[in-house]
């Protein structure tokens, strides 16, 4: 197996099911992923999307494989910059650990050129949506910012 081009981790003082559900929820990752809504039936092969407010696609990628409440594998097409779409997609892993009382969410990127554009995105952007949900989920309220590109 290849090795992450980045990795992110966060410790949330919440209940593993309860970041697991902020990943996996629509309802929940409009709250903390700047208006951006996931949508998928979370089964090995179907699709994942993640729709703006106006219901245009923001990516799209496949479930790889899944362990439900513990670990998701799939792809990520960015969608919302042509160059970005160009470099193909992104394989991104969600781990959900026990971390004596709190989670710890571990999301590694992998299958993108280092130091591309890709990577220069989602290395920067992850600290914002991770920082977001983590406020979420512990405040229950999310950061008052814009996304990482303005909006």
């Amino acid at each position: 197996m290849s090795k992450p081009v980045h990795v992110y981790q966060v410790i949330i003082n919440a209940p593993a099911d309860i970041v697991w559900n902020a990943i996996v929820d629509g309802d929940v990752t409009v709250q903390y992923f700047f208006g951006t809504r996931i949508d998928s039936s979370w089964e090995p092969g179907a699709a994942v999307t993640y729709a703006y407010p106006d219901g245009t696609k923001a990516s799209e990628g496949e479930v790889l494989s899944i362990d439900p409440g513990k670990r998701l594998e799939m792809t990520f097409l960015p969608l919302w910059d042509p160059e970005l779409t160009a470099e193909g997609a992104a394989r991104e892993v969600w781990t959900v650990e026990d971390a004596g009382g709190a989670t710890k969410l571990t999301v590694e990127t992998f299958d993108i050129a280092e130091g591309g554009k890709i990577h220069t995105e989602f290395a920067g952007g992850h600290v914002y949506i991770l920082s977001n949900l983590k406020t979420l989920l512990e405040t229950g309220s999310s950061l008052q910012m814009t996304s990482p590109d303005g909006t």
